[in-house]
């Protein structure tokens, strides 16, 4: 398998994580099972929505780890059943979303197979930072940085 660098340029500092959150990205993007919908609910909220039908509260699991939202869902077998025809698979799945930095899960509901997420992105606010330009002369200073919001207040 061959690897693609897209953030190997000198211009693009600081964004080697990019590289790792491609290839994150395309290993869970392989499996189809379970179907899912993402929708944008409001300007900072988005929902996801996994069809779980025949999954019970507790065979699903959902953790966010390292910016990363995993859903797990594992069906138990109950062993004093005789099948004639098992046509129902009792079946696991795993399927992550890789979340942009601020998103939050806000909840999660398992309503009539369809399990619901809630994801918030709170606005962000602008910062804008002026760095002071020191000489060589052993100038020590008072800040080197002062930082202002664009709301025009000092911080």
């Amino acid at each position: 398998m061959t690897r693609n660098v897209y953030f190997n340029s000198p211009f693009l500092l600081g964004f080697e994580h990019l590289d790792r959150l491609l290839e994150r990205t395309a290993k869970a993007a392989g499996d189809g099972y379970p179907p899912y919908n993402i929708e944008q609910s409001s300007d900072d909220r988005l929902r996801i929505t996994l069809a779980v039908a025949g999954f019970g509260r507790e065979e699903l699991n959902v953790t966010v780890e390292d910016r990363q939202l995993v859903i797990k869902g594992k069906q138990c077998d109950v062993p004093d059943r005789t099948f004639l025809h098992r046509g129902i698979a009792a079946r696991q799945f795993q399927r992550a979303f890789v979340l942009a930095e601020g998103i939050e899960v806000t909840g999660a509901e398992l309503s009539n197979g369809l399990l619901t997420i809630e994801l918030a992105r709170p606005k962000a606010e602008s910062v804008v930072r002026t760095v002071e330009i020191r000489t060589g002369e052993g100038n020590s200073g008072t800040d080197a940085l002062q930082r202002r919001s664009n709301k025009g207040g000092q911080s």
